[in-house]
């Protein structure tokens, strides 16, 4: 499986569950807000949350998954 899907898949599993609870915690409040408004403020939060916090842990966590392949190949070609 390559790195690439690997990767997405770990974004996907980061991303949804930080979506899922910033708009159960910030819901009503952001529905009295405009649309571009909700996304800057949703965007604002939720970007820095999976680049320096959700990322991180979920690398650390797969990290045998995302490391499966290399080490095949590196195998092989050798």
């Amino acid at each position: 499986m390559k790195n690439t899907f690997k990767i997405t898949v770990l974004t996907w599993l980061g991303i949804y569950p930080l979506i899922t609870i910033l708009l159960y915690v910030l819901g009503d409040s952001l529905n009295q807000l405009v649309m571009p408004l909700r996304t800057l403020i949703l965007t604002l939060v939720l970007v820095p949350l999976m680049t320096l916090v959700m990322m991180p842990f979920l690398r650390k966590l797969f990290d045998r998954w995302l490391k499966a392949n290399v080490t095949k190949k590196s195998t092989i070609e050798n």
